[in-house]
């Protein structure tokens, strides 16, 4: 079967089979770190979401001590609904893999294929604070009492997740502090997601020191899924944008 052949020039694609992408930030992220990805997938034709989470980026002014992932969660399946999508590419980066994982299991009909960028791979009853490291948990949370009303996080910068040089000041201007719930509550799983047949983890090797995201592949990897690896920083959709449109589109051919 022919397969999906990208042009000689940087960022343009040829138009292939007409596929649903969305995508899910991660944690202080918005729609706007799409915004690369976003164009490359419409240029090929395909109909591409990228929805920002309650109260980070553009929504930063609906955020409340009460946003937590059971939020964001219902964030992504409104807009399924009310867009009445269906046959969906389903990515998740970061925290995303959460929300995706959330999302999957209600409504895993709906879903296509699911791909975890760098994200977490979460279990029934698992928080974020319950895959990283019991330090950053705490530093977290003394963070969010200091300085975040007891109920936000500021963002972790560009320099720690390893973001080419050229994007972290962008970046870090970008990001916008987080609601602690979100990384507190227990995810509720019934099992439905596996259903879901079609599932990659995308590892980004360049983002090493505090990485919870080298463990969240072996679990994948354990579960029979794909698994690739990218060499770049945490945030790939700016460190390498060309290579993960690539990577998407595996899932439209």
């Amino acid at each position: 079967m022919q397969r999906f052949v990208a042009p000689p020039q940087p960022g343009c694609y040829m138009r292939w089979i007409m596929a649903t992408f969305v995508l899910v930030h991660g944690a202080w992220h918005g729609s706007w770190c799409w915004k690369r990805v976003r164009k490359n997938l419409q240029y090929a034709g395909h109909d591409i979401f990228t929805p920002t989470l309650t109260g980070v980026g553009e929504r930063s002014h609906l955020a409340s001590p009460d946003v937590n992932l059971s939020t964001h969660i219902a964030d992504i399946l409104n807009l399924i609904q009310w867009e009445e999508l269906s046959s969906i590419i389903l990515c998740g980066h970061s925290y995303g893999g959460f929300v995706i994982s959330g999302v999957a299991d209600r409504i895993p009909d709906r879903i296509r294929a699911l791909v975890y960028l760098d994200a977490f791979v979460p279990e029934d009853g698992e928080s974020v604070f319950d895959l990283v490291s019991p330090e950053m948990a705490a530093g977290l949370r003394r963070q969010a009492a200091a300085s975040g009303d007891g109920w936000k996080v500021e963002p972790i910068s560009g320099e720690v997740f390893q973001v080419n040089l050229a994007d972290r000041a962008w970046m870090n201007a970008q990001c916008t502090a987080h609601p602690i719930a979100s990384l507190e509550e227990r995810i509720r799983l019934s099992g439905a997601l596996e259903r879901v047949q079609n599932a990659t983890h995308i590892l980004a090797s360049g983002f090493r020191e505090g990485s919870p995201f080298a463990a969240a592949q072996a679990r994948a990897k354990k579960r029979g899924w794909k698994i690739t690896t990218v060499t770049c920083g945490h945030d790939v959709m700016l460190d390498m944008p060309e290579e993960l449109t690539t990577l998407l589109l595996d899932h439209a051919s």
